[in-house]
């Protein structure tokens, strides 16, 4: 993902693009989430993952 794509992101966004942003594929992304351990903080919100977008820029170096 660019520069620009990653800035355009809403404010919390699911695991899949989250994963796309860190070079992470899906199903690795979802085996990471279910163990604990994502790069960054992971939400479950009913049956669906989330993850703040902000902590996301921010272990990319994006202010």
């Amino acid at each position: 993902m660019t520069r620009e794509e990653l800035l355009r992101l809403p404010v919390i966004t699911d695991l899949v693009t989250a994963g796309k942003a860190l070079g992470i594929g899906r199903t690795r992304a979802f085996e990471l989430a279910r163990r604990g351990e994502f790069p960054v903080p992971v939400l479950r919100v009913g049956s669906t993952w989330r993850v703040p977008t902000a902590q996301l820029l921010t272990l990319l170096g994006i202010n």
